[in-house]
């Protein structure tokens, strides 16, 4: 049998939960959350990585929909719920295709029903507002995890591409990661400084995520997971996501990221700047130095590392969909994970492992978090504590 065809085969048994999808805040963006504009029920690759037709193709069996806003927004607390909303209303339009999911059952329900598991994940500390009350209210719209951080500091965690300012956890992120588990709600580490991954670690008592990271030895940027840190998985439980961002996976697409910001700072425009004015100066740039490109041989260069340092048990896949404007080639959408799988058969990854990379590891870390907070809600009754109380200076 065809490589391609096992991958397809496998995937329908043990479909890919993917750890991070940005949909919501594409809709967002481009048409102000009118459903109608952007029917996700049919093709809209001339918009988006992501609709139903390509994550059938694609052998998707649950997706953790990310209700990501911008750590500038006016509101953060308000536009996280606008996400949640967006989801919810997706749900509703689809529930053929697309099945609310809570918890591991759920998950498992889905794929029995044929149906996508469909999970929430928030991005970003700023969204609770340094609230442990806000978090817990999260948690009951059906958020079932928060990234620490996004690209910029909280008051509480270190990011990973902001100057440190916290070292890590304060003591009030770390009461957060307590409150986290006790909830039953996923610790997620992308985007988090490596000080913060290992603080968390230490505080946690449940699995951690990595929802949509690679590794930094074979990648050297922020975004991805030191040695060190995938090597805790095992003894935490936890897992990292790998993610297919061009410039998280490939050392050359980093080298020309820095040169490309560099030239756009060097013509007076922020290196984020998408003005009529600086995408012409990028454009110029790109014309002069082509940006280098990955492929799905790149993403299981990084997926072969975290095996050997963190196990087969403790992987799994993030995409980034519709949260990055590059994908690699033959990962160009929600339609490619086969391609991915059919790689990994290349090279040896056994059904057995992949059923793991897909979909096992998945189940079962959400699993075992509820487990943790089943037995943590017997002792633990909620906290009230405040950022002002645990993390002022001392007298």
């Amino acid at each position: 049998m065809a490589s391609g065809e096992a991958a397809r085969e496998l995937l329908r048994e043990f479909p890919v939960v993917d750890g991070h999808n940005d949909l919501p805040w594409a809709l967002r963006e481009q048409v102000r959350y009118d459903l109608d504009a952007r029917d996700v029920a049919v093709d809209q690759s001339a918009h988006l990585h992501t609709d139903i037709p390509r994550l059938r193709a694609g052998g998707v069996g649950a997706q953790y929909w990310s209700v990501f806003v911008r750590t500038d927004a006016p509101d953060p607390v308000a536009a996280t719920l606008e996400q949640i909303d967006c989801v919810r209303q997706l749900l509703a339009r689809h529930p053929a295709d697309l099945r609310p999911a809570l918890t591991a059952a759920d998950m498992e329900a889905a794929r029995g029903e044929g149906r996508i598991a469909s999970l929430m994940g928030a991005e970003g500390g700023h969204s609770i507002a340094n609230s442990l009350g806000t978090l817990r209210g999260l948690y009951g719209l059906g958020v079932r995890y928060l990234t620490l951080t996004h690209n910029d500091n909280v008051d509480w965690a270190d990011s990973a591409t902001d100057e440190p300012r916290a070292g890590g956890l304060t003591a009030f992120g770390r009461e957060v990661v307590r409150e986290m588990n006790r909830l039953g709600m996923l610790v997620d580490l992308s985007h988090v400084a490596a000080t913060t991954m290992r603080d968390a670690l230490d505080a946690s008592s449940a699995p951690v995520i990595f929802s949509h990271s690679s590794a930094r030895a074979v990648c050297d940027h922020p975004r991805n997971v030191p040695d060190d840190v995938l090597e805790r998985l095992p003894a935490n439980g936890g897992m990292a996501m790998v993610t297919f961002v061009p410039k998280f996976v490939l050392q050359a697409a980093v080298d020309w990221t820095a040169e490309a910001d560099e030239n756009m700072r060097a013509h007076g425009f922020h290196h984020l700047d998408t003005t009529a004015e600086a995408m012409k100066v990028h454009r110029a740039f790109e014309e002069r130095h082509p940006r280098p490109v990955a492929t799905v041989a790149t993403v299981a260069d990084h997926l072969d590392h975290m095996r050997e340092v963190a196990g087969v048990d403790h992987l799994g896949i993030g995409g980034d969909y519709d949260g990055t404007a590059f994908t690699p080639d033959g990962l160009d959408d929600v339609s490619g994970y086969p391609n991915l799988i059919a790689e990994l058969l290349d090279r040896g990854w056994s059904k057995a492992d992949l059923a793991k990379l897909t979909w096992k590891n998945a189940v079962r870390v959400l699993g075992a978090a509820e487990d943790v907070a089943r037995g943590l809600q017997e002792t633990r009754s909620p906290s009230n504590a405040t950022i002002e109380l645990l993390d002022a200076p001392a007298s």
